[in-house]
């Protein structure tokens, strides 16, 4: 284990933006257990299209999607916050 210091974005919460030396930008800390429960929703997912469930598969697609364009949005409001540029192309 290494001790560093490192910049935080946003409130140390469950998906605190933060940057570590050396990265130019900021990135998402994700807690274990908030990383557990993406994969099982994924998990589900595939489940359901292995099962011919499109239209569950689509539901648990279309809430995985609103919670990972939510987590984005912290994001780039947080660098936006602290005049760093969006590392990504951002569709107008």
């Amino acid at each position: 284990m290494e001790r560093i210091e490192a910049e935080l974005f946003t409130d140390p919460g469950n998906d605190a933006v933060v940057r570590l030396p050396p990265r130019n930008f900021p990135g998402v800390l994700i807690q274990g257990d908030s990383l557990s429960i993406i994969r099982a929703d994924i998990a589900e997912i595939v489940e359901a299209c292995d099962q011919g469930d499109v239209a569950e598969a689509r539901e648990a697609a279309a809430i995985l999607l609103s919670n990972l364009d939510e987590l984005l949005a912290r994001y780039t409001a947080a660098l936006k916050a602290h005049d760093i540029p969006i590392p990504f192309y951002q569709a107008p």
